[in-house]
């Protein structure tokens, strides 16, 4: 069975998804941050240092959440950031955070599909995504919408949970991804399944190779995998061709 937030649920994946992060919207950073022991803010600064050579002007961060990977694209200079969702609990939060630090005319907020994005075609430099592909329902129309919206030549980065394979890390990981992380998630969110459906996901997602194979399969050149911390999260970088 596919990795859903709710199996008993008769929504699709895309309704469980908006479900689960209204659901947990509320502490999400808190638990983001401590469940990863902050690592995932170190993840996003080296993927926004891998994207900083093509000086970007107008950038998308498809399934922002919160606005962290927005915010962190900040650091690149005189940049606009378009930052969508399909959780509007999750998009208050990062309209909160935004205006607390004063951000509003540096980074917006919709609610939007990933897979049926609101924006013509060609209209930005780069797409970023932190921790989202693996919730699209069809991922490779996600990824050949993200395409369709990038100008040609465009760069697009992808920050993901991925699985290590080197013993004895991979097993101490797993016994902590699959055993402790839902624990402490389910006491604090108060969300069940929130994350019980995180590893999972991870778990069903296909990194590494694969998901390079995936992007190549729907038309993005020049795709590399940079593998982080034992391989527990990758950063993917992958291009639209020029023409």
């Amino acid at each position: 069975m596919a990795a859903l937030p709710y199996k008993q649920s008769k929504q699709s994946k895309k309704g469980q998804v908006e479900e689960m992060f209204d659901n947990i919207s509320h502490r999400y950073d808190f638990l983001n941050h401590v469940l990863s022991l902050n690592i995932d803010k170190i993840w996003r600064r080296k993927t926004i240092n891998k994207l900083r050579p093509y000086q970007p002007e107008n950038i998308l961060d498809i399934a922002t959440g919160t606005g962290d990977f927005a915010v962190a694209a900040l650091k690149l200079g005189d940049v606009k950031v378009t930052g969508i969702d399909i959780s509007e609990g999750m998009l208050n939060v990062g309209r909160e955070k935004i205006r607390a630090k004063k951000l509003e005319d540096k980074i917006s907020f919709q609610k939007a599909d990933s897979e049926n994005l609101p924006f013509g075609n060609g209209t930005f430099d780069a797409a970023i995504v932190g921790f989202g592909v693996r919730n699209f329902e069809n991922l490779e129309k996600g990824l050949s919408e993200i395409k369709r919206v990038l100008k040609p030549g465009g760069v697009f980065f992808v920050l993901e949970f991925s699985k290590p394979v080197s013993f004895p890390f991979k097993q101490i990981y797993m016994f902590y991804f699959m055993r402790i992380l839902p624990l402490i998630g389910r006491m604090v969110s108060k969300d069940s399944r929130a994350y019980t459906y995180l590893p999972e996901s991870v778990n069903e997602f296909p990194d590494g190779d694969r998901f390079l194979t995936i992007l190549a399969d729907v038309g993005f050149v020049q795709n590399e995998c940079y593998r982080q911390t034992f391989g527990i999260a990758s950063i993917y970088m992958a291009h639209k061709p020029n023409n």
